[in-house]
């Protein structure tokens, strides 16, 4: 079985950025893993961070059912995750055992640190995966297979300094979008407090936007995903392109 592994920040940050592609993954066939680094348990102004947690991994868990994805557990709280020993035995370990043909992750920069670390995270571990000295936690034996990992646009498609960020390859997910939307619905705890905490008033309208303007930046789609893939060095074949080779009725390089 081909398999993907999204590795995301937050409860929510898959259904936001990523599962427009990972639906088109499944119906082309690919075995689907979830994992978000983080709990969600500052995702509150109201209720306190344990039960903030638990809401938010019962709706994670909810949206990977519907997505059709194996859910892994958070394994660090929210502004907790940091490029360290700890987490990046913990990451690789999830990496191994699951040895994706396909990693999805952040972009390498965005607007909050949890989401870069959480890429920097997934792609040494990636990198890791094959080396027999180096440790996971739980111990994991290496893999020789390749990995192709792509990075998903920063939230607004901009970087922190606001500058716009043009994918290289897009992703038509115009027949997925009614079902990215019933995906990002399942995180219902987190409305209130996108409003209060970024202004954000919708987060459905909000996934909307970016699809949409990845969508004109493509010339071709009306709402698209878009990604850049992570130079091969140490991962898969120069060559490799295994997201587009899947998916190559719905995609555009530019």
């Amino acid at each position: 079985m081909r398999t993907t592994l999204a590795i995301a920040a937050h409860p929510d940050d898959i259904e936001f950025f990523m599962a427009g592609t990972m639906l088109l993954l499944k119906w082309a066939g690919y075995e689907l893993h979830y994992l978000t680094l983080a709990n969600g348990c500052c995702g509150s102004t109201d209720w306190s961070a344990q039960h903030t947690a638990g809401v938010r991994e019962r709706e994670a868990i909810a949206a990977a059912e519907m997505l059709g994805a194996k859910f892994h557990p958070s394994i660090t709280n929210d502004l907790e995750i940091f490029f360290d020993d700890r987490l990046l035995r913990r990451v690789a370990g999830i990496v191994r055992e699951m040895s994706p043909e396909i990693l999805l992750t952040h972009s390498p920069v965005d607007y909050m640190e949890d989401h870069t670390n959480a890429c920097r995270l997934a792609v040494t571990a990636a990198f890791a995966r094959g080396m027999p000295n180096y440790q996971t936690a739980p111990p994991r034996p290496p893999v020789d297979g390749s990995v192709t990992v792509y990075h998903a646009q920063p939230h607004g498609n901009r970087d922190p300094l606001g500058e716009l960020v043009r994918p290289k390859l897009f992703v038509d997910i115009g027949t997925a979008m009614d079902e990215k939307a019933r995906l990002l619905a399942c995180h219902a705890s987190q409305q209130q407090w996108l409003d209060e905490s970024q202004g954000m008033s919708s987060m459905a309208m909000a996934m909307q936007a970016q699809a949409r303007e990845v969508g004109e930046m493509s010339g071709r789609f009306e709402y698209a995903e878009g990604w850049r893939k992570h130079l091969h060095l140490g991962f898969c074949s120069e060559a490799d392109d295994p997201l587009a080779a899947a998916l190559a009725g719905y995609v555009y390089n530019g």
